[in-house]
């Protein structure tokens, strides 16, 4: 019989910040091409219900993968680049409705 031992949380926690402190360059070249792509997806007009929500889709997709394989930095940074790409629009939305 083979016996399993369990990791502790701050062992898989130090593994990941290896990874991340390995390839920091790989990870802000993935940030920068998958923002711009964020940039490229289409998203409905604000306050009405009219148009497309390419980037809403990404968002539930990019949550669900999570569900599937917890933990995973790919899905942690892409969540985190799509909250970033929300909050730009928003932003941007806010200032020329102030232009108005």
């Amino acid at each position: 019989m083979h016996s399993y031992k369990c990791q502790s949380i701050d062992h898989i926690l130090d593994k990941t910040e290896l990874v991340v402190n390995i390839y920091p360059d790989m990870e802000t070249d993935f940030r920068e091409r998958y923002s711009n792509y964020l940039r490229s997806m289409k998203q409905r007009i604000y306050d009405t219900y009219l148009g497309y929500n390419e980037l809403e889709d990404e968002r539930k997709f990019v949550n669900q993968q999570a569900m599937k394989t917890p933990g995973r930095r790919g899905e942690i940074i892409k969540s985190e680049e799509i909250d970033k790409e929300f909050s730009r629009r928003y932003s941007e939305h806010q200032k020329s409705s102030e232009l108005l």
